[in-house]
C-alpha cells in the first residue's frame, strides 16, 4: 500500500515523501525508525495511485536481479557506500521498473532506513528469504559475502525454473494444438463428412457404435461451442483463483506430491532449495528456528512448508533438526543422515551445500530424461487421437460405398 507524509525531522525541518507498507501503522513505525516526527500520513491517490497500481503488477526478471546483486557485491567489497553504489547502480538497469526501484531504495538507504529493511518495502522484486540474508548480513558484518552468496542462489533458482519452462513447453504446445485442432475437426469438418454418410447410407444406414458416438459428439459442440468455451473460461479462471488461496495452494500441492513423475521433481527442486538456503543462512550466523522460518518460504510447496514448521517445534523442544527430518515423508533420508553429519562436526552449512548441488544434478538429469519421453508420448497420443477419428469416419464412408458399388 502506498502512503503519502508529511513530517518533521530532528533538526524541527518539515520533509515530505512517500512511501509503501503493510499498513497505517507500520508506515508511522517505519517513519519512526528513519527519525522522523509524522505529521500527515495518508495513503496516496490519483493519478500517482494509479500509476503505483499499475507497475505493482510488474516484475523484474531474475537476470537483472542477478546482475544488481554481483554488482552491488563487488562495490562494497571496494568500500563504495552503499548509497553511493545504489545511485551508481540505478541506471545500469535496462527495466525502468526496476530503476524506479532501486530509486526507492536508495532515497530510504540515504534517510536512515536499514538496507534490508528497504528492500522489504518491495515483496515484488526481494523476496523474504532476500531480505532476511541482507538483514542477516548488515547485523553481521558480512553483506558483500551475504550478496554473493546470494547471487549465485538466485541464479541456481533461475537454471532451475528455466530447464523446467524448457521442458514443459514442448509438450503444452502439442496438447494445445491438438485440443484446438480436435474442437475444430468436430464443430467444422465432421459436420460435413456426417452429410456425405447420410447421403450414401440413408437415413436408416446402420453405423458402427463409434462413428454414432463421434457425429453426436460433433453435433454438441457445434450447437454448444459458445456454452461449452464459457465453461471452460469458468472453469480455468475459477481454478486459478482456487490455487492462489491458501487451502487451494496447500491442497495443489498436496496433489502434485501423489502423482507420480512429478512428485519426483518437485521434491528434488525443494530439497535442492532447502539445502542451499539453509546453508546460506546459517553460515550468516542467523539461528536454526529462524532459517528454518524462513527457509520453509523459500521451498515453493506448502506441504513440505508445513513439514518444517513441524520440525521448527521439535527443534524448539530441544531435538537435533536432523531428528524430526528422518520421520519425514517428503525429504529422503540422505538429507538428515546428512543433516546429522553436519550437527556432529559442526559443519552443517558446507554438508548442505553438497546435497543441494547433489539434487541440482538429479533435477538436471530427471528434467532431460522427462523431455526425452514426453515428445514420443505426445505424438503416440496425437496419432491415436488422429486415427480415432479418421477410422470413425473413413471406415463407414468405404463400407457404404461398397455397398453402393454392388447394387
Amino acid at each position: 500500500m502506498k502512503f503519502v507524509y508529511t513530517a518533521t525531522t530532528k533538526d524541527n525541518k518539515t520533509t515530505s515523501g512517500s512511501g509503501e507498507a503493510a499498513s497505517k501503522e507500520a508506515m508511522i513505525a517505519s517513519l519512526a525508525k528513519q527519525g522522523l516526527h509524522p505529521i500527515i500520513v495518508k495513503t496516496d491517490s490519483g493519478k500517482k495511485a494509479a500509476l503505483n497500481k499499475f507497475t505493482m503488477g510488474q516484475k523484474v526478471k531474475l537476470k537483472d536481479l542477478v546482475i544488481f546483486t554481483r554488482q552491488l557485491s563487488t562495490m562494497i567489497t571496494a568500500g563504495v557506500p552503499i548509497v553511493r553504489s545504489l545511485s551508481t547502480l540505478q541506471n545500469e538497469s535496462s527495466s525502468k521498473y526496476f530503476q524506479s526501484v532501486i530509486s526507492g531504495v536508495t532515497k530510504d538507504v540515504e534517510s536512515g532506513t536499514p538496507l534490508a529493511d528497504a528492500f522489504g518495502k518491495y515483496p515484488k522484486v526481494f523476496s523474504e528469504i532476500y531480505v532476511n540474508m541482507v538483514r542477516a548480513g548488515e547485523a553481521g558484518g558480512i553483506l558483500d559475502d551475504i550478496l554473493k552468496r546470494l547471487a549465485s542462489q538466485v541464479e541456481q533458482d533461475a537454471s532451475i525454473r528455466k530447464k523446467i519452462k524448457g521442458a514443459m513447453t514442448y509438450p503444452v504446445v502439442i496438447l494445445s494444438v491438438t485440443v484446438v485442432a480436435f474442437f475444430g475437426i468436430m464443430i467444422f469438418i465432421i459436420p460435413k463428412i456426417a452429410k456425405i454418410i447420410k447421403d450414401l447410407g440413408g437415413p436408416h444406414s446402420q453405423l458402427p457404435i463409434y462413428t454414432r458416438v463421434l457425429l453426436s459428439m460433433s453435433n454438441y459442440m457445434q450447437h454448444n461451442a459458445l456454452i461449452i468455451l464459457g465453461v471452460v473460461i469458468v472453469v480455468t479462471f475459477t481454478g486459478r483463483w482456487y490455487i492462489k488461496t491458501p487451502k487451494g495452494k496447500y491442497q495443489f500441492h498436496a496433489l502434485l506430491l501423489r502423482t507420480p513423475i512429478v512428485k519426483g521433481i518437485v521434491v528434488k527442486v525443494a530439497i535442492a532449495r532447502f539445502s542451499r538456503t539453509f546453508a546460506s543462512l546459517m553460515s550468516a550466523g542467523v539461528g536454526v528456528l529462524d532459517a528454518l522460518d524462513v527457509t520453509g518460504g523459500a521451498i515453493g510447496n506448502k506441504v513440505i512448508e508445513a513439514e518444517l514448521k513441524e520440525a521448527a517445534k521439535e527443534v524448539k523442544n530441544g531435538k537435533q533438526l536432523s531428528e524430526p527430518l528422518s520421520k519425514s515423508k517428503n525429504f529422503p533420508q540422505i538429507v538428515s543422515q546428512m543433516l546429522a553429519v553436519g550437527e556432529e562436526t559442526g559443519q552443517i552449512d558446507t554438508i548442505l551445500v553438497k546435497v543441494a548441488e547433489f539434487y541440482e544434478d538429479e533435477v538436471d538429469t530427471v528434467i532431460n530424461s522427462l523431455a526425452s519421453i514426453i515428445e514420443p508420448l505426445m505424438i503416440i497420443v496425437l496419432g491415436s487421437i488422429v486415427g480415432v477419428i479418421a477410422a470413425s469416419v473413413m471406415g463407414p464412408i468405404a463400407s457404404l460405398s461398397k455397398d453402393i458399388g454392388t447394387k
